[in-house]
């Protein structure tokens, strides 16, 4: 049985070399553990119906069956288990696809072990992250985004949700209380339509929204 506190973490990725790398990376976490590696997302799904990770750390470019295509089949059979993606990709298509299947964070591969390890720990909390390039590729303007009815405030909290940031982050951020920062919150999911806040992450995404004012820190 694994320790309290301990994160239960399946890894997917059809390179062996990135697989043994990753594994031997993360054992040197105390609070990480490693359950077991799969070159495909077919077995990956098998493995993780034994072993119920609470993260998966998966890629996205591999045979047979992509990581994103996958997503849903884990989510569906396995709830709990949070879906953290790591790619060499830092397109929006990539990232706006994922996080639209169900994906709770987006990592690149050229990020360190210690933010690999944070990422982890964030999606099993229940937060959703995403990496210091993957956050600027979603505070891009579109020159084609949709107006939508926030105010500039609001729009600033919205880029920090997306981010993963926590209420406290925000607060720290935009230098207002923890307090407000929930009430902002719920009244852009309100006016929004939107319930949950991965339904947030995914609007932002869409919309390419940005906002000058706002003091956004670039990393996950």
């Amino acid at each position: 049985m694994n320790a309290p506190g301990t994160i239960r973490v399946l890894l997917v990725d059809n390179h062996p070399l990135v697989l043994e790398g990753l594994e031997a990376l993360l054992k040197t976490y105390d609070h990480i553990e490693v359950v077991g590696t799969a070159g495909m997302a077919r077995t990956g799904l098998e493995l993780a119906l034994r072993t119920r990770p609470d993260v998966v750390l998966m890629d996205i470019n591999m045979p047979q069956l992509s990581g994103i295509d996958a997503i849903e089949l884990f989510r569906e059979s396995l709830p709990r288990t949070r879906i953290l993606m790591l790619s060499m990709h830092d397109s929006r298509e990539y990232i706006s696809t994922s996080v639209l299947h169900g994906a709770a964070g987006y990592i690149l591969k050229d990020v360190s072990t210690d933010e690999i390890a944070s990422a982890i720990e964030a999606v099993a909390s229940g937060k959703t992250y995403f990496s210091s390039g993957v956050s600027e590729v979603l505070l891009e303007k579109r020159s084609n985004a949709s107006p939508v009815p926030l105010t500039t405030r609001e729009h600033d909290v919205l880029l920090l949700i997306a981010a993963g940031r926590s209420n406290r982050d925000i607060a720290q951020s935009l230098g207002i209380s923890e307090a407000t920062a929930e009430t902002h919150r719920k009244k852009i999911k309100k006016k929004l339509g939107i319930a949950t806040t991965a339904g947030l992450v995914r609007f932002a995404i869409d919309n390419g929204l940005t906002s000058p004012e706002a003091d956004i820190p670039t990393t996950g």
